[in-house]
C-alpha cells in the first residue's frame, strides 16, 4: 500500500463520501426514473408508468451503488 491509503484520514473521508453518495444515487435514480415514467403516464393516459419507473429506478441506482461501492 502507498503511504497516502494508509493514512486514517482518507479513510474518513472516503467513507464520508459514501455516505453522501449512496442516498443521492438512489434519491437521483428514483427521481428521474419517476419523472421519466410520469410523462409516460401523461402522455399514454394511464397511471402504471410513474410507480413502474420509481421502482425501477431504484433498482437501477442501488445496482450502481452496488457497482460502486460493493467489495
Amino acid at each position: 500500500m502507498s503511504e497516502q491509503e494508509r493514512r486514517p484520514e482518507t479513510d474518513g473521508r472516503d467513507f464520508a463520501d459514501a455516505m453522501w453518495s449512496v442516498p443521492s444515487y438512489l434519491l437521483a435514480g428514483m427521481a428521474v426514473y419517476g419523472g421519466i415514467g410520469w410523462l409516460l403516464d401523461r402522455w399514454l393516459g394511464m397511471s402504471a408508468f410513474f410507480p413502474i419507473g420509481i421502482i425501477l429506478g431504484l433498482v437501477l441506482a442501488g445496482y450502481a451503488v452496488y457497482r460502486r461501492h460493493g467489495r
